[in-house]
């Protein structure tokens, strides 16, 4: 009998540690000023530059599936957001704190002629990165965000169960079913690479992201965003449902909101389903700037 050949999800899953810090290896490693210590940012690829930004109780490694194919064609500057993962905490817990982490750890890896830069955000990054295109309106040459709170819309209802004090099979059944009851829609998206990133990732979260997102932190920063705002969401997407919502909201406020939807993918779209998530933002990426209208309208109009 034929022997199958192994995929590289197979690899991944057969040596998920190996396969992250094969990952890592690869990065360029960068630290910039962050509150009393370091902002820590990875940086894989050449080209145009790309920002990517994780999601609450995540890490770099929420791209872990896009990392390899997105650079080769861009500079993606991933960082451990404030707060998360290897990064400090900010100056101050607010946005305006993390958005001058993330502006002048930009300003330091891109001088100011490699401003402004393509924005891209999951969840609370999504949020984050809008803060800062509105505080720090030099860094941002468009933003799209990925599956945000934040719009004001009816939330959806995540299953989390008990993980601590359990072992063995039982607690990879339960880490699984947690990524199923709030990441991730196809049990088969489940795998063990997921699993392995979960909680160390969690775990090295210090910043409560809750209240910096929920119920309208990232409708109300919009109206101050002075470039293009596109969004993509995956179409089973437990915490934030109904894309059709999510979009309403945002073409309320940028009519030309480019708004794509990936079927099948879960909150976790970009791990989910790859291949289309990165077809999707790529297809974004290429598009031409399209005219917004300027904040000090908006705000003479009444939108503010």
């Amino acid at each position: 009998m034929e022997r199958r050949r192994m995929t590289p999800l197979d690899r991944q899953n057969a040596d998920p540690a190996g396969f992250l810090a094969g990952l890592e290896a690869r990065a360029q490693r960068v630290e910039t000023p962050c509150g009393e210590g370091s902002m820590v940012w990875r940086i894989w690829g050449e080209g145009e530059p790309l920002v990517l930004a994780h999601g609450a109780q995540g890490a770099w490694t929420h791209w872990v599936r896009n990392i390899e194919n997105l650079s080769c064609r861009y500079r993606l500057i991933v960082p451990d957001l404030p707060g998360h993962g290897q990064s400090a905490l900010p100056q101050t817990p607010g946005h305006e704190g993390i958005s001058a982490a993330l502006a002048t750890g930009l300003k330091q890896i891109l001088g100011r002629e490699g401003l402004p830069v393509s924005l891209c955000g999951f969840s609370f990054g999504g949020v984050a990165l809008a803060h800062l295109a509105a505080l720090h309106p030099h860094v941002a040459r468009r933003l799209v965000i990925v599956g945000c709170g934040g719009l004001d819309t009816p939330a959806g209802h995540p299953r989390l169960g008990r993980v601590s004090g359990l072992a063995g099979e039982e607690r990879h059944a339960a880490l699984k079913a947690n990524l199923l009851g709030l990441m991730l829609h196809d049990p088969g998206s489940a795998d063990d690479l997921a699993i392995h990133m979960l909680l160390p990732a969690a775990k090295a979260a210090r910043l409560e992201a809750r209240d910096l997102v929920l119920p309208d932190r990232l409708v109300k920063i919009l109206p101050r965003v002075p470039v293009p705002v596109d969004a993509i969401w995956g179409e089973r997407d437990l915490p934030h449902p109904d894309p059709a919502a999510q979009e309403a909201v945002l073409r309320a406020i940028q009519p030309g909101t480019v708004f794509e939807v990936i079927a099948g993918a879960g909150h976790w779209a970009m791990y989910e389903r790859p291949e289309a998530f990165e077809s999707a933002l790529e297809s974004i990426l290429k598009m031409p700037l399209r005219a917004v209208k300027q904040p000090e309208k908006r705000l003479r109009d009444g939108f503010i």
